[in-house]
């Protein structure tokens, strides 16, 4: 099994990384700050103005430790990543199914089960903590939809489906919103820019789980930029989205409302900007991703390996498992059903 290693956030406006010898040096006006040995990283992100030495950013392209640039809003920007070493008949094989619509409906298929299976389990346990007669029936149509789908013949009705399953998730996610609810609710899903706290917050979010996503994907041999659900389109990793839809509600939208709910993030922390959108402060950013490195080392039994994981982990292990599909060792994709 894959060693779990740590992701460098960096977050301090005007920080500059380096290369010394085997490690990296994040220096703050001329000062060392931190030094990090390259093998215990399997990424760098760097999040506003934060600037990077071209010899870094070739050490970590020969050592496969991806780097991602955001904003200070945390929108993507860039990846930079070295040569692919991966399987090319694999890529070969991936890229014969997605023009395939037959083995492109399978394989979605399989991710939006897992995803609104997910998202339905997510709203039972939080009807066993906080009773409601709209989460209750929002779980009881997502159960219907889990039903559409086993009959759905194309992308589009697969789509239609999801499209409708996701308003149902969406509506009552206000209501897992237990406190601070005067500063922190939820209308509709909005980005580009989000337009209030919690969208600012799962905005952010889903940004650090596609990079985790993307990363495990080329980690495989895989390319991210191919996907099956999400179709091909210039600058987008439709492979890593299709990744994504399974573990949205796992690992982002139970930690956002795990810090919104324990009071880890609160309104000071957010600011609406001339755009109108919001955006987060640098201390609730640190918070946030201290959090999700903190959720990434908690232990999970995998459903299908039987055996337990860090959720740090997951994105790898259904990389590899679709990789295994693609190649012909598996009858189906196992995708990530939450217990």
């Amino acid at each position: 099994m894959r060693k779990l290693l740590n992701t460098l956030y960096v977050t301090i406006p005007n920080a500059y990384l380096s290369k010394d010898g085997e490690t990296v040096l994040v220096r703050v006006e001329q000062e060392t700050r931190l030094r990090v040995p390259i093998h215990t990283l399997e990424g760098i992100v760097c999040v506003g103005v934060v600037a990077m030495s071209p010899p870094l950013m070739a050490f970590c392209a020969e050592r496969s430790v991806g780097v991602c640039f955001l904003s200070e809003h945390g929108r993507f920007l860039a990846r930079v990543q070295g040569p692919i070493h991966g399987n090319v008949l694999l890529r070969r094989e991936q890229y014969r199914q997605a023009d395939q619509d037959r083995d492109s409906v399978s394989i979605a298929r399989s991710v939006l089960s897992a995803k609104i299976a997910n998202c339905r389990t997510s709203l039972l346990r939080a009807g066993r903590e906080h009773v409601s007669e709209t989460v209750n029936r929002a779980s009881i149509q997502l159960g219907q939809s889990l039903r559409l789908l086993s009959s759905a013949a194309t992308l589009d009705e697969l789509r239609g489906v999801e499209g409708d399953a996701a308003q149902t998730y969406f509506s009552v996610f206000d209501e897992l919103i237990l406190h601070q609810k005067e500063d922190f609710f939820f209308r509709a899903r909005s980005r580009r820019p989000p337009l209030d706290n919690v969208n600012a917050l799962l905005s952010f979010l889903y940004v650090l789980l596609a990079h985790d996503v993307a990363s495990a994907l080329e980690t495989v041999g895989l390319d991210p930029a191919v996907g099956f659900l999400h179709r091909d389109r210039p600058g987008r990793a439709g492979l890593a989205l299709d990744l994504m839809e399974e573990l949205r509600p796992i690992l982002a939208d139970r930690l956002a409302l795990t810090l919104i709910n324990r009071r880890q993030v609160t309104p000071g922390g957010f600011s609406r900007g001339e755009s109108g959108g919001v955006q987060m402060n640098d201390a609730t950013r640190k918070e946030v991703l201290i959090a999700w490195q903190s959720r990434k080392q908690e232990e999970i039994q995998h459903p299908f390996l039987n055996e337990r994981i860090p959720f740090g982990l997951i994105p790898h292990v259904q990389a590899l498992l679709l990789a295994r599909y693609l190649r012909g060792d598996m009858d189906a994709y196992p995708s990530f059903f939450w217990r």
